[in-house]
């Protein structure tokens, strides 16, 4: 088993203290296949396989919690690891609807027109 500090090159904390367990990730599909075509290098540093597993793990919306579940490692070293692909652009992450909600950035009645929408359907 490699220890986590050596999957973080160690770093203890995330750079990123917005990543919740509820947090969804999604890949950046062209960036991501772009970065995975050119091998094992993105920018300045180096994809880790755990990152290329990220990666493929979140080509369908994922949390931070299912994405650690998956790699079988700790929430604090996934979190990490998330903040570097965010910061390469290769994974996109949203907030969860309540911090949306509470940001303003929520519009209840479009919601409420698409449920009704889709009721009729």
């Amino acid at each position: 088993m490699v220890r986590p500090y050596t999957i973080t090159r160690g770093r203890t904390a995330p750079e990123r203290d917005d990543l919740t367990l509820i947090t969804v990730l999604t890949t950046v599909e062209d960036e991501a296949d772009r970065a995975l075509a050119r091998g094992s290098r993105a920018g300045a540093r180096g994809l880790q396989p755990e990152h290329r597993m990220i990666l493929d793990h979140c080509r369908r919306p994922a949390a931070v919690a299912e994405v650690s579940a998956g790699l079988d490692l700790p929430v604090s070293v996934t979190k990490i690891l998330l903040g570097d692909l965010v910061a390469q652009g290769l994974l996109r992450a949203r907030a969860p609807l309540s911090v949306a909600r509470a940001a303003g950035g929520v519009d209840l009645g479009l919601l409420t027109a698409v449920r009704e929408g889709l009721r009729r359907l």
